[in-house]
């Protein structure tokens, strides 16, 4: 428990976790039934920063972040990162694109820490090995690089020159030899010593990891009671958020076709827009049209009770006409009488007249 205390998780969330399908290294295999924990923790023994998921007692995720890690956004809810050491590639479902988003940020700044943390462990390497060989090399007069042991090109071109006749100083040969075997076991014992304590530092790992296991699983049966009123709707989700991503996050190529359906669904939805306002404005020359027939027809309905009503009015005139004729016909005959009755009526004054006349003249000679 007292490693697990170093190593504890500086951010957490939930998510649906997936593995790339090991055998045809394109489909997702889902490795948690529901939504998990997923961590940043950081080892501050090792100075590296890890993401661990569990499932129950499970650890479905254990990777370590390096400088040469990219996490990739897929789709609005999914991402995925490539781990080269467990030879996999993991994939997050989030439920927003906002946890996506703090995903993917936390997993750039820890990613660049671990960059600086390493440069600084590299500068410390550099800083420790120096002196130790500045030191042996004071000491004894010696090299301490393989190099130096076996000899570089530049020391052993002088050394043929010199030793041309070996014959001469075989004690001087002896000597450098002794050094040499001395070296040796001095090189073997540091790098026995080296890989102890990397064998500590792995076996303290394991302990730690350990104790994350069983404090997590000691924690599981809260997290199932917590999750216990929300696992058949989680379930559900998992399958809808597993069909939908498994068809979404295939690779890359899928990423841009579906960006190409989009700008080619928004230019179908302007070209809706405008087909839809067409239909209004050709439904609205329907209803013109429509209206338009319906006068017309009423107007064709008019106009045949016009044409009706004129037929019996051309009856009518035909009758009135003939009637007219007719009338005429006997004007005229009495017109034809009436002159004859005047004629007569003439006569018949002019002889009244001269009667008169001579009525007058016999009363005057009367």
């Amino acid at each position: 428990m007292g490693h697990f205390k170093q190593e504890q998780p500086i951010f957490s969330t939930r998510a649906h976790v997936f593995q790339i399908d090991p055998n045809t290294k394109k489909n997702w295999v889902p490795t948690s039934k529901h939504a998990v924990t997923v961590s940043y923790f950081y080892d501050s023994t090792r100075n590296v920063y890890r993401i661990i998921s569990l499932d129950g007692s499970k650890a479905i995720i254990n990777s370590t972040i390096t400088p040469n890690m990219t996490f990739t956004k897929t789709s609005q809810k999914f991402g995925q990162w490539a781990d080269s050491r467990a030879n996999t590639v993991y994939g997050l479902g989030f439920s927003s694109e906002h946890h996506l988003s703090k995903f993917a940020e936390k997993f750039q700044e820890f990613k660049e820490a671990a960059r600086l943390a390493k440069e600084k462990s590299q500068e410390k390497m550099e800083l420790t090995s120096t002196p130790s060989q500045e030191s042996a090399g004071g000491d004894l007069q010696s090299p301490l690089t393989p190099e130096s042991i076996n000899g570089t090109d530049d020391e052993r071109t002088p050394d043929v020159t010199q030793n041309s006749e070996p014959r001469a100083e075989p004690t001087q040969n002896a000597l450098p030899f002794s050094h040499r075997i001395f070296f040796l076991f001095y090189f073997s014992s540091a790098i026995s010593k080296h890989w102890e304590a990397e064998l500590a530092t792995l076996k303290g790992n394991n302990a730690k990891l350990t104790a994350a296991l069983l404090e997590s699983t000691a924690n599981v049966k809260q997290w199932k009671q917590q999750l216990a009123a929300y696992q058949e709707e989680a379930e559900r989700l998992h399958k809808r958020v597993t069909e939908l991503e498994c068809v979404s996050s295939q690779a890359n190529a899928v990423h841009t076709h579906k960006t190409e359906l989009n700008q080619t669904i928004q230019e179908l939805e302007e070209t809706l827009k405008v087909k839809e306002e067409e239909i209004e404005r050709l439904k609205q020359e329907i209803d013109n049209a429509r209206e338009l027939q319906e006068q017309r027809d009423s107007l064709t309905q008019k106009l045949q009770e016009v044409e009706i009503r004129n037929k019996d009015l051309e009856g009518q005139l035909s009758d009135l006409e003939q009637r007219l004729e007719k009338s005429q016909n006997e004007q005229e005959a009495f017109r034809n009488n009436l002159k004859t009755l005047l004629e007569i009526l003439d006569g018949k004054i002019f002889e009244l007249t001269e009667l008169r006349d001579n009525l007058a003249k016999l009363l005057e000679c009367s």
